[in-house]
C-alpha cells in the first residue's frame, strides 16, 4: 500500500509539473505572439509615418513652384518662409517647415573646377571669426574638397594627416555630400561641428547668397569691416520684402560705403531643405529633404534624410 501510495504522490508531482511546463509555454508564446503583434504595429505606424511626412513634402514642392511662377525674388514674406503649425489628419498629426539654403555659406563654393575661389575662402574665413573658430580651419576644409593630395599651406591637410588615424581613411578630393562630413577633417570637432551648422550647407553646384533670407551672421561674411551691428542694420532695412534687386542692395549707403561686390550674391534661392515631422499612432517620423527649383518652376527632392540632415 505504501508503495502504491508514493507511486501515485510521484505521479501526481509530474503530472502537476508538466502541467506548469505547459502553462508556462503557453504564456511565453501568447507573451511572444503579442510582442510580435506590436512589433509589426509599431513597423506598420512608423511607415504610415513616414508616408504623411512624404505627403508634407509634396506640399512644399508645390508651394515652391508655384512661388516660383508667381515672384522674381525669394524673401520671409512668401508663402514657403512660413511654418505649417501641427495639423490633424486622421490618426495622427503632420508640421514642417521649409528653409532657404541660399541664406547660408555654401561650403562646396570653395573650390570651383578644381580651382580656389578666394572670394569664398575669404567669406567662409570671416564666417568662422565671426563664430569664434580658428579661421585656419577653412584651409583643411578646402584640401579636402579640392581634387589634389597637396596642402595648400601648413594649416591644410591631405591623405598622410588621415592615414594615421585610427581607423584610417583618406582625404575625399571631392565635394562635401553633408555638413556632418566636417566632423572627418581634421581640427573639426562635434562643438566647432555644432555651432557651424545653422550657418553652412553643402550643395551639389555653386550658389549665391541671398540677401534677403541670410543672417546677420552669414551677412558679416561680405566684408571684413562689416560688425553684428550692421548686419543686423541690413537686416532691419530689408524688412520682411527684401530687396527687389542686387543694385538696390549695392546702392544702400551702408554697403555702398564699404564696397561690397555684387558677385555671389542673389536675391533668388534654388535651394530648400524641407524639415517634415509626421505622427501616426506611435509611429513618429521627422524627414528632412533637399529640393532643388529650376527657374521655370520645377521643384524635385535632390535628398532624402531621417533623424538629421
Amino acid at each position: 500500500m505504501a508503495g502504491r501510495a508514493s507511486q501515485s504522490g510521484v505521479a501526481l508531482i509530474t503530472a502537476l509539473l508538466v502541467t506548469a511546463i505547459v502553462v508556462v509555454i503557453a504564456v511565453s508564446m501568447t507573451s511572444r505572439q503579442q510582442l510580435d503583434i506590436r512589433r509589426s504595429a509599431n513597423v506598420l505606424e512608423g511607415d504610415q509615418a513616414y508616408l504623411l511626412a512624404l505627403g508634407v513634402e509634396s506640399w512644399a514642392l508645390g508651394v515652391l513652384a508655384q512661388d516660383q511662377r508667381d515672384n522674381k525674388s525669394d524673401n520671409l514674406s512668401e508663402a514657403w518662409a512660413t511654418m505649417l503649425p501641427p495639423i490633424d489628419v486622421e490618426g495622427g498629426k503632420v508640421a514642417g517647415r521649409i528653409e532657404d539654403m541660399q541664406a547660408r555659406f555654401n561650403l562646396n563654393n570653395l573650390v570651383q573646377g578644381g580651382r580656389l575661389s578666394n572670394p569664398d575662402i575669404q567669406r567662409f574665413q570671416r564666417l568662422l571669426r565671426t563664430l569664434q573658430i580658428d579661421p585656419a580651419l577653412a584651409q583643411a576644409v578646402v584640401d579636402w574638397i579640392d581634387p589634389d593630395s597637396e596642402r595648400i599651406s601648413l594649416d591644410g591637410a591631405e591623405d598622410d594627416d588621415y592615414l594615421l588615424r585610427n581607423p584610417p581613411y583618406r582625404a575625399a578630393n571631392a565635394p562635401l555630400t553633408s555638413v556632418s562630413e566636417l566632423r572627418l577633417i581634421k581640427g573639426f570637432t562635434a562643438d566647432i561641428v555644432t555651432r557651424l551648422a545653422p550657418f553652412v550647407t553643402a550643395l551639389p553646384t555653386r550658389t549665391d547668397i541671398n540677401i534677403n533670407t541670410a543672417r546677420p551672421e552669414v551677412l558679416m561674411t561680405l566684408a571684413d569691416n562689416l560688425s553684428k551691428t550692421d548686419a543686423e542694420g541690413l537686416v532691419q532695412d530689408r524688412g520682411l520684402k527684401g530687396y527687389p534687386d542686387i543694385q538696390r542692395f549695392i546702392d544702400s549707403p551702408m554697403v555702398k560705403s564699404r564696397n561690397i561686390p555684387a558677385a555671389g550674391l542673389s536675391v533668388a534661392s534654388g535651394y530648400f531643405l524641407l524639415d517634415a515631422n509626421a505622427q501616426y499612432g506611435r509611429g513618429q517620423t521627422q524627414l528632412y529633404s533637399l529640393i532643388t527649383r529650376t527657374t521655370d518652376g520645377k521643384a524635385s527632392v535632390v535628398l532624402r534624410g531621417q533623424g538629421a540632415y
